[in-house]
C-alpha cells in the first residue's frame, strides 16, 4: 500500500512538472503576442508603414522594398536610423551616407547605440539576408519599428553599381 501511494505521488508530481512547463510556455507566447501588438500600435499611432503580412502572419518588422526604402532615405522630413550590419570584411565601392555601422556579429552587444526604440530602424546588409537576422535580434531586444531593406546593398537604388561580387542595380 505504501509503495502505490508513493506511486501515485510520483504521478502527480511528474503531471505537475507539465502543467507548470505548459503555463511557462503560454506565458512566453502572450508576451511575444503582446509584444507584437504593441509594435504593430506604435506604428500606426506614428503614422508608419505597417505591412499586411505584419499583421496576418505576426511578423515582427517590415520588409521593405529597395525602392520604398530610398524614399524614406531621401525625405528630408523622415525621422529614421540607417543601420548597416554587412560584415567587417564587406567594402562596397560607396557607402551610404549617414548609416551607421555595426556588424551582426557585435550588434548583441553594441545595440544600445540606437538609443530610441521607437524610432524607425532601416537595416541594411550585403544582400538583406544578415539585415533579418539584426531585425529579429532588435525586436528581441524591445525594439517596436524594425525594417528589413530587402535586397540590401545589391538592390540599394542610390548606387548604380556595386561592390565587386553583387550584382548591378537596376536602373528604376
Amino acid at each position: 500500500m505504501d509503495m502505490k501511494f508513493f506511486q501515485m505521488l510520483e504521478l502527480i508530481n511528474q503531471r505537475l512538472s507539465n502543467i507548470e512547463s505548459n503555463i511557462s510556455r503560454i506565458d512566453e507566447k502572450i508576451d511575444y503576442s503582446l509584444t507584437l501588438q504593441r509594435n504593430h500600435l506604435i506604428r500606426i499611432k506614428n503614422g508608419y508603414d505597417i505591412d499586411d503580412q505584419m499583421i496576418l502572419m505576426g511578423k515582427p518588422y517590415n520588409d521593405l522594398t529597395p525602392q520604398r526604402s530610398y524614399e524614406i532615405y531621401q525625405n528630408p522630413d523622415a525621422d529614421f536610423f540607417l543601420l548597416d550590419v554587412t560584415a567587417k570584411g564587406f567594402t562596397s565601392q560607396q557607402k551610404i551616407t549617414g548609416s551607421i555601422k555595426i556588424p551582426l556579429e557585435e550588434l548583441n552587444s553594441r545595440f544600445v547605440e540606437i538609443t530610441s526604440k521607437t524610432t524607425p530602424i532601416l537595416i541594411i546588409s550585403e544582400k538583406g539576408l544578415r539585415s533579418i537576422q539584426a531585425c529579429e535580434l532588435l525586436v528581441k531586444k524591445g525594439y517596436f519599428n524594425v525594417n528589413n531593406v530587402s535586397g540590401g546593398y545589391a538592390f540599394w537604388k542610390g548606387f548604380n553599381k556595386q561592390a565587386p561580387g553583387l550584382p548591378d542595380v537596376p536602373k528604376a
